[in-house]
């Protein structure tokens, strides 16, 4: 069943209102409903349209591990770190380090050293 709100987003797409911050939050409610796949569809496009948009980097890598596709998963966290320390966000930065290197340690250790390197 399609919530309410997805309905009301889906309905801006492809409209002058259709942004990344549109994208982020229909990512979100299909997050929210289970739907991985489509969320980061959502994430993704996003980022397309503000490649600077740390808090969508972090949620395109929560939508891809949520999704299965912790490879992805990682490599958007460490595209995020980088994002997030150019424009002084810290703590997000912080957050998807996080994110990444539990990834590293179920993927058995790989992945090429520091997650988001500077």
């Amino acid at each position: 069943m399609t919530s309410p709100i997805v309905v009301n987003l889906e309905r801006l797409l492809g409209g002058p209102r259709d942004n990344a911050l549109l994208r982020y939050s229909l990512g979100n409610e299909y997050l929210k409903a289970g739907e991985a796949g489509r969320a980061a569809e959502q994430f993704r496009e996003a980022v397309t349209r503000d490649p600077h948009y740390s808090a969508a980097w972090k949620m395109l890598g929560k939508a891809l591990e949520a999704d299965g596709r912790a490879q992805d998963a990682r490599a958007a966290y460490r595209e995020g770190v980088a994002v997030a320390q150019a424009r002084g966000d810290i703590q997000a930065a912080k957050e998807m380090t996080v994110f990444a290197r539990r990834i590293d340690k179920a993927l058995g250790g790989g992945g090429g050293g520091q997650a988001g390197g500077a």
